[in-house]
């Protein structure tokens, strides 16, 4: 036998075999899209389309709300239909409405084509997500790190791509660019045919069991008296009260999200000395962080116990964050840069934690038999973020430091919080509330 190459060894250390390294080529040429559509879409809609500022706004706003329903819609579909051609279709659906958007200036049609696309979007996270779960198996944290190491890559592609077609600035460029996009979404449907469909208990344990045989002549006939055998109905995240208050904690522990994109560089240009071509580079630092330390970090997940062991340090890390941008507004330019730089660093690292955690988590909680549904549920916590993160960084930075050092310390004690909802029995196993469902 050959030595095997690099190539072969860094193809054993991605877990699902063939199928875990075709969805990673899927998330990375998604997330080009994305990046060459995240950089450009206000400006598109400003120039191409002719919005004004507030029907943008409308606009935004509108689309992220319906896109709420796309997680557990994608989720209860996953559990019912085969999930690869459900991901393929997904995927042809956010093709369409992107390219759709290039046929209309009118503000109702964008309206609607833009809440499909967002739709699309959020239903397309936790349909890739459930895959990865799949095929991955035990591997699922070390896969996820790799996943998000890929999608970083990928938005920092698009990214680039997008900054250097728009030195251009024409409204040709614009639709260009947006057509990329487009043509990321078929690219992905078309890698995501080449993968197998992964195995589900889903399907396995819905699979109806057969009918009770009639009774033969002599046979005695059952009594009224008898009880009947009982239902058994597929468990739901909705009755779930545990897994539904895990999820309105992850919402809030999601804030990470919206501190970076608006909540820093807010602060930095508005409430510290720091120069403003800081800004930029603390975006590109989060993003390096993630691409070197995010596989590393999943040995944080390794486990349940392990993952509700690690939310200590992602409560240090929240703390030590919200401290720093609350210092960052006293002082030298010089010292507003490192407290930026401290602040920075300190929530990538709680990014890159709470993306472990939370992904071993919101799998180990869900019954293996619905997980599609309740992953669908787990992911309202991001949508829900997205669309009430950006109130809660905006009330921090009018509040001051201390507006910062209360986000900072909220932050903590829903980590704390979340630790003891997420109990140990004693046995090392994880406490999982048990799920009743009603006939009715």
């Amino acid at each position: 036998m050959g030595k095997p190459t690099w190539r072969t060894a860094l193809s054993d250390r991605i877990p699902g075999g063939r199928d875990g390294r075709r969805m990673l080529t899927v998330t990375f040429v998604d997330r080009i899209g994305s990046g060459l559509w995240g950089a450009t879409a206000t400006l598109y809609f400003t120039y191409a389309a002719g919005l004004s500022t507030a029907e943008i706004g409308v606009l935004l706003a509108v689309s992220g709300s319906v896109g709420i329903a796309g997680p557990p819609l994608g989720g209860l579909l996953a559990d019912r239909i085969p999930l690869r051609p459900l991901l393929i279709i997904v995927q042809l659906v956010r093709a369409v409405a992107s390219l759709a958007l290039l046929t209309t200036t009118d503000l109702g049609l964008l309206l609607a084509i833009t809440s499909v696309g967002s739709l699309g979007d959020r239903a397309a996270s936790v349909l890739t997500k459930l895959y990865a779960t799949r095929v991955a198996g035990p591997d699922r944290v070390r896969y996820q790190a790799i996943s998000r190491t890929a999608m970083n890559v990928g938005w920092a592609v698009g990214g680039l791509a997008a900054a250097a077609a728009l030195t251009g600035g024409t409204v040709t460029v614009y639709r260009w660019l947006l057509i990329g996009d487009a043509l990321s979404f078929l690219a992905s449907a078309l890698f995501t045919l080449g993968c197998a469909e992964p195995p589900s208990a889903t399907r396995i344990a819905g699979t109806s069991t057969p009918a009770p045989s009639e009774p033969t002549p002599g046979d005695t006939a059952p009594s009224d008296s008898a009880p009947a055998p009982e239902k058994t109905t597929a468990p739901t995240p909705w009755r779930d009260r545990r897994y539904l208050t895990y999820t309105a904690s992850e919402a809030v522990l999601f804030l990470d999200d919206s501190v970076f994109k608006i909540g820093l560089p807010l602060w930095a240009v508005t409430a510290t000395s720091a120069p403003h071509q800081l800004v930029p580079l603390l975006l590109v630092l989060n993003n390096v962080l993630v691409v070197l330390f995010q596989v590393p970090f999943a040995r944080f997940g390794a486990t349940p116990n392990t993952a509700r062991t690690s939310l200590w340090p992602l409560a240090g890390a929240f703390l030590l964050g919200g401290a720093a941008l609350a210092a960052s507004a006293v002082g030298a330019p010089w010292f507003a840069a490192v407290t930026l730089v401290l602040a920075a660093t300190a929530f990538t690292v709680a990014e890159m934690l709470h993306a472990t955690i939370s992904w071993e988590l919101s799998v180990v909680l869900a019954p293996p038999t619905a997980q599609g549904a309740y992953l669908g549920v787990h992911g309202l916590a991001q949508a829900v973020q997205r669309s009430v993160g950006p109130l809660a960084v905006t009330a921090a930075i009018a509040a001051g430091p201390l507006g910062w050092l209360g986000l900072g310390a909220g932050l903590a004690a829903m980590c704390g919080a979340q630790r003891h909802l997420v109990r140990d029995r004693g046995d090392g196993a994880l406490s999982v509330a048990s799920v009743t469902v009603s006939e009715h």
